[in-house]
Parts: structure tokens; C-alpha cells; sequence
């Protein structure tokens, strides 16, 4: 009797052994199969979730701005063009660097006569799908911030007639902007439009992700896909980073600015509401691995550092006794919360991070035309 007992326990423990291991695989089996079945997202009240998916292997154009070859040959020689800033030494290449994820590998901005700018250089990966531009949103287009940049005094600081004028007097401009507009005519106009073609072929649409996302379940990792699980759930990163863009389009401060310091504004300086004070634009996260530092002002240096801040919830500024202005203090976004990763779990989230690397569509600087 003893011994049938102790058959029966061990036959028991084995089938327990059994069902943790099944369980422990079930993620991973799981994710492996339909979306549909996948585990509910840890989503706050009030949050327009997107489910996670992948981009369109080509960008849309708009109806304003309808593709053409020749207005994205022509955009791409704009874009490297230093003779369109006041200085004839800043192009749109000078921050936005091909070989450096389409940013610039610097905490903060540099343009014209060597001018820091308050903010971290944003890559122009993906931004055929932005809604708004600017890390506050400012600007409703890609022309509409090509405009803008190309004057700002501390980027390009162009005098908008001197710089068309001198683009027109290079010889080898006027053809192609016949063969991109039907006309030789060089204006504002059609070097933003041309130079808004070219960046909307700036894409990352191919990553393991994007693979995963259309089906090709093997190409995860089983830590990759345990960090995807993470993301959508435990880590609560999809409360903001949801959707084909991994982004909600809108703007959350996160603790990153800080009263009087910089660009602490954020959105607020577009709307003036109190609780868009320090709240900056959700960046998308494909090819994000070679755009460090992080963050609008550059404050994080590596991812490691990134996944610490968020897992330990961030902090919320202070009340200064005398700020020197009227504007609110930025409150934290109520979507930060301590997280309580593990180290095992920051290590898996990281992992599924690293499926968001690819071949980001890269040229070669044309030569100077004459």
C-alpha cells in the first residue's frame, strides 16, 4: 500500500512537473500562434490602444505631394545641399546622417555657426507616417517643417530669397527641377516638396519584427518573443508604443525636463495647456538601437540606462518656490509606473528591442553639382 501510495505521488508530481513546464512554454507557444489569441495588453483606461503591427513595406505619398523619381533624385540632392543654409556649410545630412541612423550621434543638435541647439537630433526613419513633426508637434507636414528648419537661426538660419536665388544660379538645378515639376522655376515650394519626397523613402519596414508581425513566427527567439510578451504587458510600454509605428502620436512627459532647463516646454509651447508641460512626441522605436543618446534632450546615453529609468517609474519635479514664470510645473505622465523588472525580464524586453534593428533604406551623398 506504501509503496502504490508513493507511485501515485510520484505519478502526481511528474503530471505537476508537466503542467508548470506547459505553462512556462505557453507564452511563447502562444505568441507563436494568431494574434487574436494573444494575452490581453496591460492597458490603462482611456488609452486608444492600436494593436502592434507591422508597416507597410512602402510609404504613402500625399495627394499634395504625389511621388515621382524625379522629385526624389532631386530631393536627394537637395538634402546633402550645403549651399541652401545662410553659412553654405549645413545640410539637412549635417544632422541627419545616413551613417548614423539618420541622426546625428549627438546629445544635442549642432547647426548653423556652430550653435547648440536645446534639443536631441530626432532620426527622419519612418517619418512618411507622422501626422505632425517636430518633437512638439509644431509643424503639420514634412514641407511645412523643411520650411521651417531651413530659417530657423539655430539650424540652417537661411534668408529664404538669398538661398532659393543662390540654388537657382547653380546650372546643374534648373533641368531637374524641369524634369521633377515641369518647370525651371526654383522656389520654396518645390525644394520643400522635393526634399519631403526624398525623406518619405527613408524607411525601416523590413525588421524581424515586421517579419514576425506578418506571420513569420520563427524568426523570434524565444526570449524575444518572452520581451515581446513584456512589452505589451508587465513593462506597460504599449500604453504609448502601440500601433504599425510602435507610437501613439502623442506627447507624454516623462521626467526627462526640467523647469527653466532647456527646452522644458515640450508640447505646451504649441497649445499653452498645463498638462502638455515637458510632453514630447511618443518616437517610434525601429532602428532606435543606433540613434543613442535618448530622449528629446539627449539625457540617456545607452539602452541599459533607458530600462533602469523606466523600470524604476521615473520621478516627478518639484515645485520651485520661485520659477520666474507662469508656466505649470510638468506632472508625470499617469502612464509611468515602477515596474518591478526583474533583471532576467529587463534582459528579454531588451532582446525583443533588438528585433527592431534593420537595413534602413541609406544613399550614398551624391556629388556637388556645378
Amino acid at each position: 500500500m506504501i509503496k502504490f501510495g508513493a507511485v501515485i505521488t510520484c505519478f502526481l508530481v511528474i503530471i505537476l512537473i508537466a503542467i508548470v513546464s506547459r505553462a512556462q512554454l505557453s507564452i511563447v507557444d502562444t505568441y507563436r500562434g494568431s494574434q487574436e489569441h494573444w494575452p490581453k495588453p496591460t492597458i490603462d483606461e482611456g488609452v486608444d490602444f492600436k494593436p502592434l503591427g507591422a508597416l507597410p513595406k512602402e510609404a504613402q505619398f500625399p495627394d499634395y505631394n504625389p511621388y515621382s523619381k524625379a522629385k526624389e533624385t532631386l530631393g536627394r540632392q537637395l538634402f546633402f545641399e550645403r549651399r541652401m543654409s545662410q553659412s553654405e556649410q549645413v545640410s539637412c545630412a549635417s544632422c541627419h546622417d545616413p551613417d548614423l541612423g539618420w541622426a546625428d550621434g549627438k546629445r544635442k543638435a549642432i547647426g548653423h555657426n556652430r550653435l547648440i541647439h536645446d534639443l536631441n537630433t530626432p532620426s527622419i526613419v519612418n517619418s512618411a507616417w507622422l501626422n505632425s513633426v517636430y518633437r512638439n508637434g509644431r509643424a503639420g507636414s514634412l514641407e511645412a517643417q523643411i520650411i521651417e528648419t531651413w530659417q530657423n537661426p539655430l539650424e540652417m538660419a537661411a534668408h529664404l530669397p538669398t538661398a532659393v536665388a543662390r540654388i537657382t544660379s547653380i546650372e546643374g538645378y534648373p533641368p531637374m527641377f524641369r524634369d521633377a515639376f515641369g518647370t525651371e522655376e526654383v522656389s520654396a515650394v518645390h525644394i520643400s516638396k522635393a526634399i519631403a519626397t526624398f525623406m518619405r523613402q527613408v524607411t525601416l519596414t523590413n525588421t524581424r519584427f515586421d517579419k514576425f508581425m506578418r506571420g513569420q513566427r520563427a524568426v523570434f527567439k524565444d526570449d524575444e518573443i518572452e520581451g515581446l510578451h513584456l512589452f505589451r504587458t508587465k513593462a506597460r510600454c504599449a500604453n504609448c508604443h502601440n500601433g504599425n509605428l510602435l507610437s501613439d502620436g502623442k506627447f507624454h512627459h516623462l521626467g526627462s525636463s526640467f523647469h527653466n532647463v532647456g527646452e522644458f516646454q515640450g508640447r505646451y509651447r504649441v497649445t499653452k495647456q498645463a498638462e502638455n508641460v515637458g510632453a514630447f512626441r511618443t518616437p517610434g522605436l525601429r532602428g532606435f538601437a543606433e540613434t543613442s543618446p535618448y530622449l528629446h534632450n539627449g539625457l540617456v546615453k545607452d539602452l541599459d540606462t533607458l530600462l533602469h529609468v523606466y523600470n524604476s517609474g521615473w520621478w516627478q519635479n518639484s515645485e520651485l518656490d520661485n520659477k520666474g514664470n507662469n508656466i505649470p510645473t510638468a506632472a508625470l505622465s499617469k502612464h509611468i509606473k515602477t515596474l518591478d523588472l526583474s533583471e532576467p525580464e529587463r534582459t528579454q524586453l531588451k532582446a525583443f528591442l533588438g528585433t527592431l534593428k534593420g537595413e534602413a533604406f541609406w544613399v550614398e551623398p551624391p556629388p556637388e553639382l556645378e
